[in-house]
């Protein structure tokens, strides 16, 4: 009866998703409405930051509360019974990760025509999800990516293995999460940066820690209208007051060939060099739409492979679709993923290209001494420099430049340095947009850190606590053990997380996409296989694991840590365009680098990256460790005793879109 009754409540509270969520979006605007009223009169900027901020995190941490749950498949799973579009919206919250919401239109500001790399590889890898794992592990049943390993190559070092890789993936994907969410507080509420990344982590831990993934599901859905309605508004604004259309993807051209002319006009009047094959460093302009000016073809290429396969091959991702009611809902939740992703990623470019105009109509060519005050705020935290000093002050400014022998006393293209993850957040305030604009760019900033940030702690935690406790520790553990262990882990997971990200790490953004390239290299194979080949055997497997795995953090830990040894440097120097280079120091000093670049605290491009053999740069070292897996996997999966015939008759099940779900675990 008991059960009936609970039935009953979940049917009559999924009917009310679309009522539920469509109140949430018509206050959310009207909070915004609200505050753009009370800057108009006179309410300072500070706390209309503080209101965006508070607000937003106390929704979400609501959500997370009310969510709560006592049950397995609740915490792991939420349930199986999260509708296809919800799901879809959810996975494209956990996906707008601060490095999508605030990286990807300051490497396409940065990297022009070769940023796009960036965006197809990232979206097409969930059309690799569609079609070749996803629905399949679905189909499985399974609460996590190492159960999947550890059924079907038959044991727990399989599982083993398949931890590894999630957490060395997960780990600095989040790492850079929580450091997005200290950026955004420490700039919007005037917090100590390192206070402020744990303040960001009492957000993140209220959403995941009390409902696991039924909270997190249900948060990231209110997060991604957040970082939707965040994202698109400021270049509506702008793409309405210069070309009296509100759809940026269709003035974006025209933006693009604004850019075109005042680059030349910015040569022609002396304030910026051509880059050219015989002058080509950090202070030469690069034009916005020249194609392998950044990458080699090679590298651009590979991005995008790295990129989609690592999307397919991410932990946090494809648990997305272990939460809906059926294989076919969990082939429709990517269609629905693509298309919320899609709304960001198609912008991106547009983004990219009205803040670009923004800052050459509005900044390069100014005086010195006319500059708004919005640049000191984050001159002050390292993350804007004017003639080679940090803008922390007018006065810095001024007397920076002076020292400069025969500055003409305005700003020119190689004065200005912005760092690639402040153009998102300040984009407004470039284009002299009303606060309120400003500070809802940041609550979307913050919703997109928050949402990813969830999903990978809980992906990290859930794997420790239910494939190493659960299944190789403690198969016996009672329920509530077993969720307090998720619970405890997930905590020390992201407090460790938080205390990296607060030392102000260097490669962030880089180790964002060495992510890929480790699931890539380490996950892709044996999944795909597992699924695709009935005569994978679990020796091949862990053999092809362990073989691309090893080899893509071998060719890392060279090319990062040992450069002498059989690698060369990229040459960054000579790759960063002074509108928005991140040198690091520790590199310099460990290349050893004649006259290296004075270095600010911040993150860095992943375009700062030292390549080796075959000139392949090592966010793409997973185009080295996926080929080697599947060889090996394939090699070592003939010389062996093909699976037994129950094994093979799974792995035709699972490829079925209907039937039973393979594994029934019992909550």
């Amino acid at each position: 009866m008991a059960t009936a009754t609970q039935s009953e409540s979940a049917a009559a509270f999924y009917k009310q998703l679309g009522r539920m969520y469509g109140t949430y979006t018509g206050g959310f605007v009207g909070f915004v409405v609200l505050l753009a009223i009370l800057e108009q009169v006179g309410v300072p900027n500070r706390v209309i930051g503080y209101l965006f901020v508070f607000f937003t995190l106390a929704v979400y941490a609501i959500i997370g509360v009310m969510t709560r749950t006592a049950q397995l498949s609740e915490y792991y799973v939420a349930g199986r019974r999260v509708p296809a579009f919800y799901n879809g919206m959810a996975t494209g919250a956990d996906w707008m990760s601060a490095a999508s919401f605030v990286g990807m239109a300051g490497s396409l500001f940065l990297l022009g025509y070769d940023g796009i790399a960036w965006v197809l590889g990232w979206t097409g890898g969930f059309v690799l999800v569609s079609i070749l794992i996803g629905p399949y592990l679905r189909k499985f049943g399974a609460y996590t990516v190492p159960d999947f390993m550890s059924f079907r190559f038959g044991g727990n070092f399989a599982r083993f293995l398949a931890v590894i890789v999630l957490v060395c993936a997960s780990f600095t994907y989040v790492t850079a999460q929580i450091y997005g969410t200290g950026l955004i507080a420490s700039r919007f509420l005037g917090m100590q940066f390192e206070i402020a990344v744990f303040a960001g982590l009492v957000g993140i831990l209220l959403c995941a820690m009390l409902g696991g993934m039924r909270a997190v599901t249900w948060t990231q859905i209110a997060q991604y209208i957040v970082l939707i309605v965040a994202y698109l508004t400021p270049i509506v604004i702008l793409s309405t007051k210069h070309y009296g259309i509100p759809i940026p993807e269709l003035t974006y051209g025209r933006a693009i060939a604004e850019i075109a002319a005042r680059e030349q006009q910015l040569i022609k009047d002396g304030l910026a060099v051509l880059c050219t094959a015989a002058n080509c460093g950090p202070t030469t302009l690069k034009p916005h739409v020249t194609p392998f000016l950044n990458y080699s073809p090679l590298n651009y290429f590979g991005i995008i492979l790295c990129m989609m396969v690592g999307t397919a091959s991410l932990p946090h991702i494809l648990m997305r679709y272990f939460t809906t009611p059926s294989v076919k809902e969990a082939r429709d939740s990517v269609a629905w993923s693509l298309l919320f992703i899609f709304l960001l990623y198609f912008s991106a470019p547009a983004y990219a290209a009205f803040s670009k105009l923004e800052v050459y109509t509005n900044i390069i060519g100014s005086n010195v001494s006319a500059l708004k005050p919005w640049l000191f705020s984050w001159g002050e935290l390292g993350l804007i420099q004017i003639c080679g000093k940090n803008a922390a002050s007018l006065d810095a400014v001024v007397a920076a430049c002076k020292a400069i022998a025969g500055h003409p006393g305005v700003i020119r293209f190689q004065d200005f340095v912005i760092n690639t993850d402040v153009i998102v957040l300040s984009t407004p305030e470039i284009a002299g947009l009303p606060y309120v604009i400003s500070g809802l760019v940041a609550a979307g900033g913050l919703a997109a850190a928050l949402s990813t940030a969830d999903g990978l702690l809980l992906a990290i935690a859930n794997a420790l606590s239910h494939d190493i406790y659960y299944k190789m520790l403690d198969p016996n553990a009672p329920t509530i053990r077993r969720l307090t262990v998720a619970r405890v882990l997930l905590f020390f997971v992201a407090v460790v997380a938080a205390y990296l990200a607060s030392t102000r790490p260097s490669d962030i953004l880089a180790m964002v996409g060495w992510a890929f390239s480790l699931a890539m290299a380490g996950n892709f194979p044996a999944l795909v296989m597992g699924i695709w080949w009935k005569r994978t055997t679990a020796t091949g497997a862990v053999c092809g694991i362990i073989a691309g795995f090893g080899l893509c953090i071998f060719y890392l830990v060279v090319t990062r840590y040992f450069p002498g040894f059989g690698v060369k440097y990229a040459g960054m120097t000579s790759l960063l365009n002074p509108l928005t280079r991140a040198p690091l120091v520790d590199i310099a000093k460990a290349m050893a680098l004649p006259n290296a670049m004075e270095s600010f605290p911040t993150l860095a491009h992943p375009l700062a990256n030292k390549v080796g053999w075959f000139d392949l740069n090592n966010i793409n070292c997973g185009m080295l460790g996926a080929p080697l897996g599947f060889a090996v996997i394939y090699v070592v999966s003939l010389m062996g005793k093909e699976p037994s015939k129950e094994m093979q008759a799974f792995v035709d099940e699972i490829r079925k879109p209907r039937g039973r779900t393979i594994l029934q675990e019992k909550d």
